[in-house]
């Protein structure tokens, strides 16, 4: 089985890749070749060493006919411009989401038109999608059945890219999957242009004994998903039957309701007081304009078919982030009170 992950460069991509090379098999069929696409280069040597791994670097839109001359059996496209980046740059969005995944679809099509085998596409799409519009006002609790009114440029190419995919697949030329991905936190690393980058900075930076921000009021609810509860997520609704996955109609995965300052909260007390005061609280009118239109509160009924349910509490996603990058803990304190030798 060959699989492509676009962004496979990136925190989710690589993620999944090593899930799925642990795995070693997706759907009962055995991974043979996994090729993992990105703007950037690949920096998991674990990755980069695996025989069955290969990379491949550049712009994707004009790198799909080369990813796609090989047929594949299976496709994650998770690559895509984020909220703020398609904000500030409309053409960017344009090119990188809505431009890239019809070139990509279209390689897929071509590939079921030649006889080939019909691939499994998994699109990442995101809670984005839904928004705040005054002549459909945003409910309380997002259901499975939510009417998607996307309120920003990101929000509007993941929901155009899902009808997409569900055409796709309705003209039989894909067996398309969308699942909209909570924000995810915990993320390791640099910061992104994402909007809600500041739900894993204002954690991640302190930890590591550098100061961060939160730009939005303490009670700003939000709505999370941890990076193996979302990687889990992805992979069960690829591996879902279509009678399972419920028609052709974007799936919302759990999540894990929480303010702000439950967050910061749990921080306290996993890594005590001298963190916490790292963090500053300078509100950013953008940010929280774009972050207050976003949905906090899900009912998951279609996820929950598959086995999927949200991580328990935000103490328990911290924590999974220590667990998984002890070695970004840098904070004398914050090491000591975790018990972490001492770098």
């Amino acid at each position: 089985m060959k699989v492509l992950i676009t962004g496979g460069a990136g925190f989710l991509g690589s993620r999944l890749a090593r899930e799925l090379l642990q795995r070693g098999q997706l759907g009962g069929r055995t991974i043979t070749q996994l090729l993992l696409t990105d703007l950037a280069p690949q920096r998991d040597p674990g990755l980069s060493q695996d025989p069955r791994v290969r990379t491949h670097t550049g712009d994707l839109l004009a790198s799909i006919a080369t990813l796609m001359a090989e047929p594949r059996d299976a496709v994650f496209h998770l690559s895509s411009a984020v909220s703020a980046e398609c904000e500030s740059n409309f053409e960017l969005g344009l090119h990188a989401n809505l431009d890239t995944t019809r070139k990509l679809l279209e390689a897929c099509r071509a590939q079921t038109l030649a006889g080939g085998a019909v691939p499994l596409v998994f699109f990442s799409s995101s809670v984005a999608v839904f928004g705040n519009d005054p002549a459909i006002p945003l409910p309380a609790v997002v259901k499975d059945h939510t009417l998607p009114t996307p309120q920003s440029s990101y929000g509007v190419h993941k929901f155009v890219c899902e009808q997409l995919v569900a055409d796709y697949t309705r003209k039989g030329f894909i067996d398309g999957r969308a699942a909209r991905l909570m924000t995810v936190s915990v993320r390791p690393g640099s910061p992104n242009g994402a909007a809600s980058g500041f739900l894993s900075g204002m954690l991640r930076e302190p930890l590591a004994g550098q100061p961060s921000n939160c730009p939005v009021a303490l009670d700003t609810m939000v709505a999370l998903s941890s990076p193996a509860n979302t990687v889990a997520g992805i992979v069960a609704v690829a591996e879902a039957s279509r009678d399972a996955f419920g028609g052709r109609t974007a799936i919302n995965l759990p999540a894990l309701t929480v303010s702000a300052g439950e967050m910061l909260d749990a921080l306290r007390e996993l890594a005590g007081e001298e963190v916490r005061a790292l963090i500053s609280h300078d509100p950013d009118s953008a940010i929280g304009r774009i972050v207050a239109g976003w949905p906090a509160r899900f009912e998951n009924r279609r996820a929950a078919g598959l086995g999927l349910r949200a991580d328990q509490d935000f103490a328990t996603v911290l924590r999974q982030y220590v667990q998984d990058n002890p070695a970004a803990i840098t904070h004398p304190a914050a090491r000591a009170r975790l018990g972490l030798k001492s770098s």
